[in-house]
């Protein structure tokens, strides 16, 4: 069974940038792994996704060219570079995996436990 948990939140003013970890326990290389966001009052939303190879990536067109996902496989890290952080990019972040090859799929059904992510104008 795989467990996720993330680290890398805090607080940021805007324009600055985080960088999100996800360390992953168990096989992973068969999972699409990704990273969603919740803000106060909003349903939870996709952000990125990147396949087992790490060769395929996804973005919600929010984060385009602002937010960059990678993974190590020799580690079985997943990462979520933000960069240029505006005040509508808080939320809570959340790592996720999918049983899947197809990195459009939205069947996530792994979660972390979710790190704060807090930017300030």
């Amino acid at each position: 069974q795989v467990q996720l948990v993330e680290s890398g939140g805090g607080l940021v003013q805007a324009g600055g940038s985080l960088r999100l970890s996800c360390a992953a326990s168990g096989r992973t290389f068969k999972y699409i792994m990704g990273w969603f966001r919740q803000a106060p009052g909003k349903e939870r939303e996709f952000v990125a996704g990147i396949t087992g190879s790490g060769l395929g990536t996804n973005y919600a067109d929010s984060v385009k060219g602002r937010f960059t996902i990678s993974r190590d496989g020799t580690k079985n890290m997943v990462f979520l570079q933000m960069n240029s952080l505006k005040p509508e990019d808080t939320a809570v972040y959340y790592c996720a995996a999918a049983y899947s090859t197809s990195i459009t799929t939205m069947a996530y059904d792994v979660w972390g436990q979710g790190t704060q992510v807090t930017v300030s104008s």
